[in-house]
């Protein structure tokens, strides 16, 4: 038996070797406030190299203050115990002594020994916190999700309504079916994260000069310049299905949802914003009487067009 089960088990330690060395992505693994392993972008992450590794020091090491990396394991230890992963921002040191703000995501390696092995993925966020701590970033973004909010949505929704240019913009409305549901099982902060995950999603949905947005609670719009009702469709669809096939997952919490999705096109009898949206939320609504995870299409005042979801 040892004969089959050692070349698998080899295979699989190489794996990880060659995936640690060369993913551009900073990993370790914990292990009693020890990284027991490390991969290379997490070592250059915070300036070791080839002459130094993290492996095998204390996770006081790449702290500001022995109170900093008390509370964090405080911290990750109440949440592996209560089923969740730890991900929040906070102030690193490197080897050198610069510091740098590094977004954690931990986990346990296994959920039912919390208080065994974790998995670490540091992100440099230094210069993005710096961003979104400008008063023009926060004026125009939500917090939580941290696409553009509905005030910036409407500026630029304003730019394409009554313009007399000839190209086609259509607009999506997005809403979320039962998400109260999902807060209500799990709570507002798994809530969060998951509105996070699904407007990430949706950016990458959609191309670059398209602007996804979150209005309100579970409801998201999508400006869609140069295109046309018949393209909008096609994209809502695909939103759709990519929503309906979604699945979130944050530390041991499991759940799926479906979405309602109205489309409008601008046109001359929608002179305003407000009209614009007024439609597409209309269409979203006749999407959720039908039974939710479907389409629907503005026409008309009072018209809809049902698009198979």
């Amino acid at each position: 038996m040892s004969s089959t089960t050692a070349p698998a088990e080899d295979t699989t330690a190489a794996r990880l070797r060659a995936m640690l060395v060369r993913a551009p992505t900073a990993v370790a693994f914990v292990s009693g406030q020890r990284f027991e392993v490390v991969s290379e972008e997490f070592n250059h992450l915070f300036g070791f190299g080839d002459d130094s590794d993290l492996a095998g020091q204390g996770t006081r090491v790449v702290h500001t203050t022995d109170l900093a990396h008390t509370a964090l394991h405080e911290r990750a230890g109440a949440a592996f115990t209560a089923g969740r992963p730890l991900d929040e921002e906070m102030e690193y040191v490197k080897r050198d002594g610069h510091r740098f703000w590094g977004r954690l995501q931990a986990t346990p390696v296994h959920w039912d020994d919390p208080a065994g092995e974790a998995l670490w993925i540091v992100e440099d966020v230094t210069a993005a916190r710096a961003q979104r701590l400008q008063p023009t970033w926060t004026a125009k973004h939500d917090a939580v999700t941290e696409l553009a909010n509905r005030r910036e949505f409407e500026r630029r929704l304003g730019e394409h309504v009554g313009s007399r240019r000839s190209d086609p913009v259509s607009v999506l409305w997005l809403d979320v079916d039962r998400f109260g549901d999902v807060v209500k099982d799990m709570g507002a902060e798994v809530g969060d994260h998951f509105l996070y995950g699904l407007g990430q999603m949706l950016i990458g949905k959609v191309r670059a000069s398209d602007l996804v947005a979150r209005l309100e609670e579970d409801h998201f719009a999508i400006l869609l310049p140069d295109c046309d009702q018949h393209y909008a469709q096609i994209i809502a669809e695909k939103i759709r299905s990519a929503v309906a096939a979604y699945r979130l997952r944050w530390g041991m919490h499991r759940t799926r949802v479906k979405a309602s999705v109205g489309v409008v096109q601008i046109h001359s009898t929608l002179g305003t914003v407000d009209a614009v949206l007024g439609a597409g939320a209309l269409a979203c609504t006749e999407a959720k009487a039908a039974g939710g995870d479907s389409v629907r299409v503005f026409v008309s005042a009072g018209g809809f067009e049902e698009l198979a979801g």
